[in-house]
C-alpha cells in the first residue's frame, strides 16, 4: 500500500505475516526515517527488527512524544528551526501521512469511518458519503466507529459553528456527522449497554438511508480498565459484530496523518485474527463539500507525534506476527 514515497505493509488479503514482517522493516528502515533520527542526534537501535523497533519507541517517546498521556488536543506544540522544520514536513510526505490517495478498488466489503476530534468526524464522514454516492461500491456495511470520549469545548464549538448540534462525545459528533452527510433523521434500530461508566458502555445505532449501505454508529467499550477505548478497541468491537469474512476488503477512512498509524493497528486487530483485506486512505481535503469544514492544518510537532504513533502500530504488530504462515488463524 503507497501513500508517500515509502511503501506502508500491505493489506491485501492473503497476504503472509512474513509479507507484513517484511513490509514493517521496509517502512521503518527507510531513508526519511533515519534522517529524522539523526537529526534530532540519535543512533540507529542495533539489532533485529524487534531490537530496532523497540529502540525507535524509546527514542521518540523521548523526543517526539508532545502528548505525555494526554489527549490529542492538549499537546504541547515545540518550537524547531527552518531546516529540522523542512526535514520533518518530508519525511511525513515521505512515510505517508500528508498526501491522501483515492481508493484503489471499485468495490468493498465495508467501509469504516474511524472517529477522532469533532472537525475529523464530520469531514470523514462526509467523505465517506461521498465516496459510496460517486462510485464505490460497499456490499456491506458504512460503519462510524467512535468511543464515549467527552468533547471538547472547542470541539463543541466546532460543531456549533458548522451548524451542526453539538453533542457531549465523540460518538454523538460520529451520529450528527452521519445524520448530516447521509440525510437521515432517526436510527431504525438502536442497541446498546449502560455499565455504568463510559469506558465500559457500548452502543450501536444503523441507519438506511435511501439508496446507499446501511450506515452504523458505534461506541466501543475499552478493552482496559482506566482507560476510554481507542482506535484497536473499536475495530475489534465492530469485527465482532458485523462478521467479517476470510477475504472481505474492508476500505478505512481517516485524516492522511493518521494513516500510518490506524493502517497498522488495523492490520493487527482485523487482518491477522480474519484474514481480510485493509486499505486505509486519508479524507481528500480538495474536495468542494469539505471545504466548509476546515481542519487545523498539521504543525511539525503532530506529524511527529504520529510518526511515533505509527512506529508504537508497528511495532505492536511485528509482535503479532507469528514467522511464517498466512495471516489468520490456525485451521481446524
Amino acid at each position: 500500500m503507497r501513500i508517500g514515497d515509502v511503501a506502508l505493509p500491505t493489506g491485501a488479503a492473503g497476504v503472509t505475516e512474513a509479507e507484513l514482517a517484511a513490509g514493517v522493516r521496509a517502512w521503518v528502515d527507510s531513508p526519511p526515517l533515519r534522517a529524522l533520527v539523526d537529526r534530532f542526534g540519535g543512533d540507529w537501535p542495533a539489532g533485529d527488527l524487534a531490537d530496532v523497533l523497540a529502540g525507535l519507541d524509546e527514542f521518540s517517546g523521548r523526543y517526539w512524544d508532545f502528548r505525555g498521556g494526554r489527549e490529542r488536543p492538549e499537546a504541547r506544540e515545540p518550537t524547531f528551526d527552518p531546516g529540522t522544520t523542512c526535514l520533518v514536513l518530508a519525511a511525513a510526505t515521505a512515510l505517508g501521512l500528508v498526501r491522501p490517495a483515492a481508493p484503489a478498488r471499485p468495490a468493498y466489503a465495508h467501509l469504516v469511518v474511524l472517529g477522532g476530534l469533532a472537525h475529523g468526524c464530520l469531514r470523514r464522514v462526509a467523505y465517506a458519503a461521498h465516496l459510496v454516492r460517486n462510485g464505490t461500491a460497499v456490499t456491506g456495511e458504512v460503519a462510524a466507529l467512535g468511543s464515549f470520549r467527552p468533547l471538547s469545548e472547542q470541539e463543541r464549538r466546532v460543531l456549533a459553528d458548522a451548524g451542526v448540534e453539538p453533542g457531549e462525545t465523540e460518538v454523538a459528533a460520529l451520529d450528527a456527522a452521519v445524520r448530516r452527510a447521509f440525510g437521515v433523521t432517526g436510527p431504525p434500530e438502536e442497541d446498546g449497554h449502560d455499565a455504568g461508566h463510559p469506558h465500559h458502555s457500548w452502543s450501536s445505532r444503523t441507519y438506511r438511508p435511501a439508496g446507499t449501505p446501511p450506515v452504523r454508529v458505534l461506541a466501543a467499550p475499552s478493552s482496559e480498565p482506566g482507560r476510554r477505548a481507542h482506535t484497536a478497541d473499536t475495530q475489534r468491537f465492530w469485527a465482532g459484530r458485523v462478521r467479517l469474512s476470510p477475504g472481505d476488503p474492508v476500505l478505512l477512512v481517516t485524516a492522511p496523518i493518521y494513516v500510518p498509524f490506524q493502517h497498522c493497528d488495523a492490520l493487527r486487530t482485523l487482518a491477522l485474527p480474519y484474514r481480510c483485506g485493509i486499505e486505509t486512505v486519508g479524507v481528500d481535503p480538495a474536495l468542494p463539500a469539505l471545504a466548509a469544514l476546515p481542519e487545523p492544518a498539521p504543525t511539525p510537532g503532530r506529524y511527529l507525534q504520529e510518526i511515533r504513533s505509527a512506529i508504537r502500530a508497528m511495532r505492536a504488530l511485528h509482535a503479532a506476527l507469528r514467522p511464517t504462515g498466512p495471516v489468520g488463524p490456525p485451521g481446524p
